[in-house]
């Protein structure tokens, strides 16, 4: 169990995002109600989701800083998602599970 969790993650699926200053789609995998972005690259990550691949992500998006990660609920609707980045490349993952961490 992580340090401080209160119901431990359990993820379901896992994809890697190669990012860069355009937007890209990609499938997410496994299934439940929580994400959690980790944005391993030195630029902030924008993320976006939605039900199908003509999903877009832009500053307008919810940002993730470098080197870090967040959780986020989505719904059972959800099926893509598309990260881009403020400047340079890096991978983005999105891990799909239920639970959750601190």
């Amino acid at each position: 169990m992580a340090l401080g969790s209160t119901s431990p993650f359990r993820p379901t699926g896992s994809v890697s995002v190669a990012a860069t200053t355009v937007s890209a789609a990609s499938p997410l995998a496994g299934g439940g109600e929580s994400v959690v972005v980790t944005n391993n690259s030195a630029s902030v990550a924008f993320v976006r989701f939605g039900s199908d691949n003509t999903v877009s992500a832009s500053s307008a998006d919810m940002p993730v800083l470098p080197n870090s990660r967040v959780m986020l609920s989505i719904n059972s609707l959800i099926g893509f998602v598309a990260t881009a980045l403020a400047s340079g490349s890096g991978n983005v993952f999105f891990t799909r599970g239920d639970g959750s961490f601190i």
